[in-house]
């Protein structure tokens, strides 16, 4: 049991028992702690199910939602959260415009509560979305920030995702020894992570070049 759920079952008993309600306003916190993980867990599965059969399921963006709800006055939380769905808009909807609020919110909030890895998923996510939009060299200053803190946490699969991203930016500027480059470092870290759909996609970058 999450002993945050076993912490509410005392203070139900302290209440019921002893008449001392004093904790049953922290539990509730909790509780909504433990259910705001849960749904974001539960929208996630249905995320990873998303990007292999490409039928969206509306309960991901409800999930999502509803763990937002549940993290007022956790900045960390909400970072999550929001990341998640700016994520939603931008990969399952392709609706950039409340893919884009929810990004930089989650950037903004992730910063506030110090957490470089939730951060490092706005970034690169606010980097897609410049980089569809033509915004070559903001899209690389970004995805360039989310791959230094990547690095830093040992977050080799992230890093090798990212290299994705700067390769095919570096083949949009015919900077093909760049490319190149970007290629055998993300290649490398990719099959040490044991990253397969990683290195999918790196062979489907190759294939520009």
């Amino acid at each position: 049991m999450d002993e945050r759920v076993r912490r509410a079952g005392e203070e139900y008993e302290r209440a019921i028992f002893q008449g001392d309600l004093t904790g049953l306003a922290g539990a509730d916190r909790e509780l909504d702690a433990v259910e705001a993980e849960l749904a974001l867990a539960r929208g996630k599965m249905l995320h990873a199910r998303f990007l292999d059969t490409r039928d969206e399921d509306p309960r991901e963006l409800e999930l999502f939602q509803r763990a937002l709800e549940l993290s007022e006055g956790d900045d960390r939380a909400r970072a999550e959260a929001s990341f998640w769905i700016g994520c939603f808009h931008q990969v399952v909807r392709h609706d950039d415009e409340p893919a884009l609020v929810a990004l930089e919110s989650s950037a903004e909030l992730a910063r506030r509560s110090g957490d470089q890895l939730i951060l490092s998923y706005a970034l690169r996510h606010l980097g897609i979305a410049a980089h569809r939009a033509g915004r070559t060299e903001e899209a690389g200053r970004l995805l360039g920030e989310s791959t230094e803190l990547r690095r830093a946490l040992g977050f080799t699969e992230g890093v090798a995702a990212n290299l994705v991203g700067l390769v095919h930016l570096a083949i949009d500027e015919g900077r093909s020894a760049d490319a190149e480059a970007l290629l055998a470092e993300a290649t490398a870290l990719a099959e040490k992570a044991g990253a397969t759909a990683v290195l999918n996609q790196l062979a489907e970058a190759r294939g520009r070049l």
